[in-house]
């Protein structure tokens, strides 16, 4: 990939010269240690962004199911699952609940 730009920034000299010592350290250039930081960074905001249109429209949905009532309470939860563990364990030959 061409490099197409220069980043300038200021930072704590402590900071750069700490982390000029790792980059020697590792063998590695440091505007490539900053480049794979900076891909990283941009993929967990990417990633993070889509999580929460994906929360966004899974609340949404639950809302509508339930100003539509559609949907079960608590107890009816607790009784389906108890008849299905029940269910299973029998299933399995387990006698205990």
């Amino acid at each position: 990939m061409p490099k197409e730009a220069v980043f300038t920034m200021k930072l704590e000299s402590d900071l750069r010269e700490a982390f000029m010592a790792e980059a020697e350290a590792s063998h590695r250039p440091a505007s490539q240690i900053l480049r794979e930081m900076m891909r990283e960074f941009v993929q967990k905001q990417r990633e993070a962004r889509e999580y929460d249109t994906y929360l966004q429209v899974k609340v949404s949905e639950a809302r509508n199911e339930i100003s539509a009532g559609q949907y079960a309470s608590a107890d009816e939860v607790e009784t389906r699952a108890a008849d299905r563990r029940a269910r299973l364990l029998a299933a399995n030959g387990n006698s205990s609940a």
